[in-house]
């Protein structure tokens, strides 16, 4: 099927009636609105550069017949169309100066010189700069056809950020074997904590009616490497396993396959009762059982390479094993023994928390599986979140990270912007991602990070993977602000290569997505790496968390006191009174500091040595306690930390302000928008944090700092039943 990758430059047209309103005349006529994310493929600047590129790659080749051997060419085709301004394809190899395929349909002369250095990984790739009948000629090859794609894309991003393809010589393999995307999507296109519009997938239409939007998702995710898809909420519809529904999902299996991604589905384990004319979703029973191995097979007549199950069970009321006494164990294990004869694995969720366990939530999931290290099915991997709780904007790492040597744990990092201002604010993840994975677990002694665990080499495991809960909607520009799409971009860099810098991660994305002018890329780059930072301050600094409003976690609420569970209230999390702030989970507290490794333990249980950015979140300190790097006391700090948090994101916003003469007006404009957004309700955040806490404290707003705009009062009768992700939409 021959793509159009062009349909995302937008043309607006405005008839203005100006009589005697001349200031509409400035009104944006035409610009890119963000639909062609990081591909935009527009003319490199002429340049000498630029003529390098045209002369090694005017002419080029791709090897092999199947399905993603036509997807490399018709992406080839297109951006070196867009980007050099020539494409000449040619029938053999005798002609081209770039030639693409897998290692096998190489001629030999070809394969003897590049063998070597090609990466072990299925998956991997080489690019290499050879002689080849008396001249240079670049390769990309690869054991598979997907590696060849993987090549390709890293060679146009080569292109498009423009850096040397002189003497190439670059090998790579993912890092990660199993790099997905989890969408927490609904069957009725509501999406779940999702703020870029409704789900992409239309079920009402599949299998019959395709949109271009699912071909171009499958081309952005094969750029970056990604190469599975979770297509509906862990909240799930048993409705998406019957007959009706698999043929839709086979529908967007077929268009995925060539760009190397595997469609995985959650499942409700209830399933068998609810859908199935069962009695019971007993684990361990036969029927159960028998019904399972029918369901995997029923999938697999029709969609061959389906991954697999992710599972969501007795949690947040999510039924599962725990319901008829059996252990995560033995349900995980139930659906794996499905699976395993067609090679499918389950991905089986650690986030749970109960409160008839009468522990505190951080420790809960640790509590759960640590004992069951070892009992899982070799196609079990345990998906954990990156901290303990549920992705704020700052947490310490999950405890289980390197206490399961015998458990493979994927990662799951949150890609939507639930807990850090949905879609209008502006917050590179990149650094969150790295502080995670770069964190040292101790598990085996110092250099034990959680990147070694949840790759495998650690405990030499032979599965690993890493889940990113997607940002992606109906929106024209994907993710609901153009920014937030390098969100998507570092996840799936990061899960190839999880070494990577985030900063160089960045420069690449905007280049490719924003502006090759340097001196902007440099201020929106340094821009990106501490918006996140930035808005910890202004949300949740010092270790706060879990202060948002209520059910669609949307602003500020640190007074919210009503929900039916104490540990989904905010006042729950902060602990403020007369004397001071913070949850103690140090050996005087609730000593969840017991699960981490020596000396991690020791660190985090003394607030001398705790990291400032976590001291509120292992103790509760008084508002007089001093804080160690500035001398201020602990009120002062927390003051001074909200208010710096808001005045930063009048910077950022100013600093782009300042680049509007070198930027594409449209995407220039929709920043803008946010930021404006971003803007007051960072001031909203400081202004409603502070009061609160301030009636705690009974201390003044330090000299030299405005007065918040309006009572607390005011704030805490604010009201949004519309806010997405709000439950019951």
């Amino acid at each position: 099927m021959k793509i159009n990758y062009r349909t995302g430059r937008q043309f607006i047209c405005l008839l203005l009636v100006l009589f005697s309103f001349p200031l509409l005349a400035k009104s944006i006529l035409t610009g890119e609105d963000g639909y062609r994310l990081w591909l935009k493929y527009d003319p490199v600047k002429q340049d000498q550069q630029a003529e390098e590129y045209r002369q090694q790659f005017a002419h080029w080749q791709v090897s092999g017949k199947s399905q993603t051997a036509q997807v490399i060419r018709d992406e080839l085709e297109n951006a070196l169309t867009g980007l050099l301004g020539t494409s000449a394809p040619v029938a053999g190899t005798s002609g081209a100066s770039l030639i693409v395929g897998r290692l096998a349909e190489l001629p030999e002369s070809l394969r003897q010189a590049l063998k070597k250095n090609l990466p072990a990984s299925e998956e991997g790739y080489l690019i290499k700069t050879v002689s080849y009948q008396g001249r240079p000629v670049t390769v990309i090859t690869a054991k598979t056809d997907v590696g060849a794609l993987y090549g390709s894309f890293r060679l146009l991003r080569l292109i498009q950020t423009h850096q040397s393809s002189r003497s190439l010589n670059i090998a790579s393999g993912p890092k990660l074997k199993i790099r997905v995307l989890d969408h927490w999507d609904n069957l009725n296109r509501h999406i779940e904590r999702g703020y870029a519009g409704e789900s992409i997938w239309d079920w009402h239409k599949l299998p019959v009616y395709i949109y271009q939007r699912y071909y171009d998702y499958a081309r952005a995710n094969a750029s970056i490497g990604i190469n599975g898809t979770v297509l509906n909420n862990v909240n799930a519809d048993p409705l998406i396993l019957t007959p009706q529904y698999l043929d839709k999902v086979r529908a967007l299996a077929d268009i995925f396959r060539p760009y190397g991604i595997k469609v995985y589905l959650s499942v409700k384990f209830s399933s068998p009762q609810l859908i199935g004319g069962l009695k019971t979703s007993d684990p361990l029973n036969t029927q159960v059982k028998q019904w399972w191995q029918d369901k995997a097979r029923e999938i697999y007549q029709k969609i061959p390479d389906f991954g697999g199950f992710l599972v969501k069970a007795n949690s947040e009321g999510q039924p599962g094993p725990g319901d008829f006494g059996r252990t995560h164990a033995e349900g995980a294990n139930m659906l794996a023994d499905a699976l395993a004869p067609h090679g499918g694995i389950v991905m089986w969720r650690a986030f749970v928390y109960a409160n008839e366990k009468h522990e505190e939530r951080s420790k809960q999931a640790y509590s759960e599986f640590k004992p069951l290290d070892g009992q899982f099915r070799s196609n079990v991997l345990l998906q954990v979140k990156n901290g303990p709780i549920d992705f704020q904007p700052r947490e310490p790492i999950s405890p289980l990270f390197g206490a399961t040597p015998k458990t493979p744990l994927m990662m799951e990092f949150q890609i939507t912007m639930e807990y850090l201002g949905f879609s209008t604010h502006a917050v590179y993840l990149g650094p969150l991602y790295k502080e995670v994975l770069n964190t040292d677990t101790y598990a085996r002694g110092p250099g034990s990070t959680v990147a070694k665990v949840i790759d495998g080499s650690l405990f030499n495991q032979s599965v690993s993977g890493i889940a990113g809960v997607s940002d992606i909607g109906s929106d024209r520009n994907w993710t609901g602000h153009i920014l937030l799409q390098a969100n998507w971009y570092v996840f799936g860099r990061l899960a190839w290569d999880h070494s990577q810098s985030a900063a160089d991660i960045a420069g690449d994305w905007i280049r490719m997505t924003l502006t090759n002018d340097d001196q902007a890329v440099a201020t929106i780059e340094k821009m990106m790496m501490v918006s996140r930072e930035v808005a910890v301050n202004y949300m949740t600094p010092l270790g706060l968390h879990h202060i948002m409003g209520a059910d669609h976690h949307y602003g500020p609420g640190p007074w919210v006191d009503f929900l039916p569970r104490d540990d989904w209230n905010p006042v729950y999390y902060h602990k403020a009174d007369k004397y001071g702030l913070g949850f103690d989970r140090s050996p005087t507290g609730v000593n969840a500091v017991a699960q981490y490794f020596s000396p991690l333990r020791e660190q985090l249980s003394d607030p001398k040595t705790t990291p400032e950015n976590l001291l509120l979140w292992f103790h509760h300190l008084p508002w007089d306690y001093k804080i160690a790097s500035s001398g201020r006391t602990l009120w002062n700090e927390l003051v001074y930390r909200y208010y710096q948090g808001a005045a930063d994101v009048k910077v950022m916003a100013k600093q782009w302000q300042e680049l509007e003469d070198k930027l594409d007006p449209l995407q220039f404009q929709q920043v803008k928008m946010a930021f404006d957004i971003q803007q007051q309700e960072a001031e909203w955040w400081r202004d409603a944090c502070v009061l609160y806490f301030q009636q705690f404290s009974g201390r003044p707003i330090p000299e030299g700092f405005e007065k918040p705009h309006h009572t607390l009062a005011y704030y805490e009768h604010l009201s949004f039943p519309y806010a997405p992700g709000q439950s019951g939409r």
